[in-house]
């Protein structure tokens, strides 16, 4: 029997195993994918994580942006240089989610990859995990298995409601001027946006209809190829992927007896910019330190791994909903009046990589745009 089960080897699950084994515990990752698996997502990290953690990320970090350019509708530009930061880090999802999960195995965590998991039941004081291929037991289990967890599911959270998003990754040459800039896109998709990362040899270009669960996969295809045509790159042999992102919605307890929830299978996804892997990889390790608690005898732990996220984080994504909701009733006065000023466009860099958080801008972004007709 295993301390604890992991259901998902992303950034959240071989996070919390990385620190699971890391304090002696044993540890099971389970995930349907075979690893390394190609991932729709954007690919830009926050260096904020490297204080989670004990090891060097140099060797999957691809570029750092230190610059962003805003444009609406893809025209009237507004380029940031961002000052005094940490410099955001641009990332291949499927080399840095491999790197995780092989940190963590390095520590002793077992990873059994291109193996789906069929079920779940709670057998007095362990879980039982059914798969494709077995089954397997533990003392506490963790659902890191994303935007369409069935682990958590099973374990009684209802289905979230989810919006439409995609990534094109184009290859081409990354010239010096755009090597360390961000391109974030707003207008060219109603309740959306659209951003571009550059990487060691190309661009991911992404989308999503942040405040639209109904939007049109067909409009994010139709958008991604025009954006990454204002770039004069080839698409002919780009790779494109639709995926759903589960957004922060509400504040809920996520624990349940003897089991957690993690990453974006919680939800904890940034509901304004579509942040992701930061807050997956620190819920990761509040959930080890819970369990650690709890293998230690405190009754309390999961309930308190739930106290944290809400202060940590669910209660800044609220800040962020609430700013997007703002933002999206106008979007186009929203951009002229806020990401198309310096201030403001440093705060948003800010915020992306890591130094600043939404409740802090929230009432300086208030003042600012309160006067837009129809805001309030």
């Amino acid at each position: 029997m295993f301390d604890c089960i992991i259901v998902g080897a992303g950034p959240a699950g071989a996070s919390a195993a990385y620190q699971l084994a890391q304090k002696q515990h044993s540890v099971l990752v389970i995930d349907k994918a075979a690893f390394p698996r190609n991932k729709s997502c954007g690919g830009g990290v926050s260096p904020a994580i490297a204080k989670l953690f004990d090891f060097d990320f140099a060797p999957v970090i691809e570029r750092t942006v230190s610059k962003v350019k805003y444009t609406w509708k893809m025209d009237d530009p507004m380029e940031i240089q961002l000052r005094n930061i940490s410099p955001m880090w641009m990332v291949q999802r499927d080399k840095f989610d491999n790197f995780l999960i092989d940190r963590a195995k390095e520590k002793g965590v077992e990873f059994k990859d291109n193996l789906e998991v069929t079920g779940i039941e709670l057998q007095g004081d362990s879980w039982q995990v059914s798969t494709s291929n077995g089954n397997f037991s533990a003392k506490y289990l963790i659902a890191a298995d994303g935007a369409n967890s069935k682990v958590a599911e099973w374990l009684g959270y209802a289905a979230a409601q989810k919006v439409p998003a995609a990534s094109l990754e184009v290859s081409g040459e990354v010239s010096d001027r755009r090597s360390d800039m961000a391109f974030f896109d707003f207008g060219s998709l109603k309740n959306g946006f659209m951003w571009c990362f550059p990487k060691a040899d190309g661009y991911t270009f992404s989308a999503a209809f942040v405040r639209d669960r109904q939007g049109k996969p067909e409009e994010l295809k139709q958008q991604l190829n025009n954006y990454a045509a204002k770039f004069d790159l080839d698409t002919s042999n780009a790779e494109y992927r639709e995926h759903e992102i589960n957004l922060w919605q509400e504040d809920r307890p996520l624990h349940s007896e003897r089991a957690l929830i993690i990453g974006e299978a919680a939800g904890i996804v940034d509901p304004l910019i579509g942040e992701g892997i930061r807050p997956a990889m620190f819920t990761g390790v509040a959930a080890a330190e819970a369990i650690d608690k709890a293998l230690a005898g405190d009754a309390e732990a999961l309930a308190q791994y739930s106290e944290t996220i809400k202060q940590e984080w669910s209660s800044d994504l609220g800040k962020a909903q609430f700013l997007a909701n703002i933002f999206y009733k106008a979007p186009k006065l929203a951009y002229k009046l806020g990401l198309k000023r310096s201030s403001a466009g440093q705060l948003m860099g800010r915020i992306l990589c890591g130094e600043l958080t939404y409740s802090e801008v929230a009432a300086i972004a208030t003042k600012k745009l309160r006067f837009i007709p129809g805001l309030g």
